[in-house]
């Protein structure tokens, strides 16, 4: 049997927990081998023992039958092995050009020539089509231009063995099926890819094979296409998962967010992001943003809660009119957000995880008392919501936010929004990096607040989470609403149209 690459009896440990536990992953020559789990399964840990990221403690590594030892990424990157990781490896205030090139920059008589590198990227933009602005500054780009930049870093070195760390977490349902082409035309040019994704939908269009993980170890390597959706959720989770949530009939109440016409420009101010939007959120409602990734959400969500400034029209919160009042003064005042970007809206990732979940909230009374924090108070606190949210990490509570997998970080950011009991919540991509359980768990969360009579303001690239938990859905297209539809009475193509800019309609 060829194998691209093995990785046989592979151990990692890490203070309080054994991330892989005696892993074998075998992935043959020119195929495409997905890999399965929950958040914390050990996936991401596997996969940076094999780029040279971590050390194995135990286990060795064999490249074409001959074992290596891959030391750090520049080893692995000898080895033509490439990562598009989950967490962005990007460095803020370079260019896309510059990231892409960083630690492989190409020179002509020992002085940086920027340009040769231009044009092969390109000549890599044109071929695969993913869109990149190569002179935007990495502050200013959306997460989805992001991930694309992350993308070609790794055409770019000529990699044979590429692994995709939750590739299409914040993709559009059209990137995703140009992002399936590609990895396909990449496995015809003879390349081996290892896929990670919660998505079963993509694992089943996409792979050849699939491991799964669960609590690091790998409990059975299956071929694609003698298995089903089901099997390989019950494989991950050990139990059956319901993918499509049940929504009692709707109650509406009062109308808790109203926005006039609202106009935000972009970060660098250059253009209008949000041009004059106009929607409502009820009490006992789920109302979703869709849209290609680039078209305002961000701008809205983040003026909305008070992160960026409008630059007319209203934000009226039950009746009061919010325009220029502070994030805390939102916060304290009803109103809950998870943010798309976990990391920079989020959390202080050098922080413990129960110094995360009352960032909101250590100034009340219950939390502090003459400005004193009360330890015990936080500490029972956090570890009810450890539990009830079922958030995983080495050491409990005290685990530092920034070593814990990206789908438990999220569910920090989740159980401390949803905790506070809020008027209306807004939620940017709120499953984005989530296992099948975790997601089912979370949807379950939302429409039970809905059911409560709290208002909730989604908004998601998911097109099955849109369709799924929506009420009502309004389409962003180039910064405006184009549309407010039923979910009822609407389906993914048309809402695809509206999406795409070839559809309109005025409510």
């Amino acid at each position: 049997m060829d194998y691209a690459f093995e990785m046989l009896n592979i151990t990692k440990r890490f203070p309080g927990i054994i991330a892989n536990d005696n892993v074998t992953l075998q992935v043959k020559q020119g195929e495409i081998h997905a890999i399965l789990g929950e958040n914390g399964a050990g996936k991401s840990t596997l996969m940076c023992v094999l780029l040279g990221m971590y050390q194995p403690d135990e286990g060795k590594i064999c490249i074409g039958g001959k074992e290596v030892k891959i030391g750090n990424p520049n080893d692995a990157n000898k080895y033509r092995i490439g990562m598009v990781h989950q967490h962005f490896k990007l460095v803020h205030n370079f260019t896309a050009l510059e990231n892409i090139v960083l630690g492989v920059e190409p020179t002509k008589h020992g002085a940086l020539n920027l340009e040769k590198a231009r044009k092969k990227l390109e000549e890599l933009i044109g071929r695969y089509g993913l869109k990149a602005d190569l002179d935007t500054i990495n502050s200013d780009m959306t997460v989805g231009m992001q991930q694309r930049v992350e993308i070609l870093k790794m055409l770019y070195r000529d990699n044979d063995i590429l692994i995709f760390d939750e590739p299409t977490a914040v993709l559009t349902p059209q990137e995703v099926s140009e992002l399936m082409l590609i990895i396909r035309n990449l496995v015809k040019e003879g390349k081996s890819i290892v896929f990670i994704s919660h998505k079963l939908g993509e694992i089943m269009e996409i792979a050849d094979r699939c491991s799964v993980l669960w609590k690091g170890k790998c409990v059975g390597t299956t071929n694609i296409k003698d298995t089903t959706k089901e099997a390989l959720s019950e494989m991950m989770v050990g139990r059956k998962v319901i993918l499509i949530p049940e929504k009692a009939k709707q109650k509406l109440g009062d109308m808790i967010l109203s926005v006039r016409s609202l106009c935000v420009k972009d970060g660098r101010r250059q253009h209008m992001a949000v041009n004059n939007a106009s929607f409502s959120v009820c009490a006992g409602e789920i109302v979703c943003i869709a849209g290609i990734d680039g078209n305002g959400q961000t701008e809205l969500a983040q003026a909305l809660t008070g992160l960026m400034k409008c630059e007319s029209g209203e934000i009226v919160f039950q009746g009061e009119n919010w325009e220029g009042t502070s994030v805390r003064y939102r916060s304290v005042n009803g109103m809950a957000h998870i943010p798309e970007d976990r990391h920079k809206h989020g959390l202080v990732l050098d922080y413990s995880m129960e110094e995360n979940l009352v960032l909101q909230t250590y100034f009340e009374p219950r939390f502090q008392k003459h400005g004193i924090i009360r330890r015990k108070a936080i500490k029972d606190y956090s570890n009810k919501l450890l539990k009830r949210f079922d958030i995983r990490s080495g050491q409990g509570i005290t685990t530092i936010t920034r070593s814990m997998s990206g789908g438990n970080q999220q569910k920090v950011i989740i159980a401390r929004e949803i905790d506070r009991n809020p008027k209306l919540l807004i939620a940017v991509q709120p499953t984005r990096g989530l296992d099948v359980g975790a997601i089912e768990y979370i949807h379950n969360q939302l429409i039970e607040m809905r059911n409560q009579g709290h208002a909730i303001l989604l908004i998601s690239l998911e097109m099955e989470e849109i369709m799924n938990i929506s009420d009502r859905i309004l389409v962003m297209y180039n910064g405006e609403i184009v549309c407010n539809l039923d979910v009822d009475k609407t389906t993914v193509s048309e809402i695809g149209l509206y999406m795409a800019g070839l559809k309109r309609s005025v409510d």
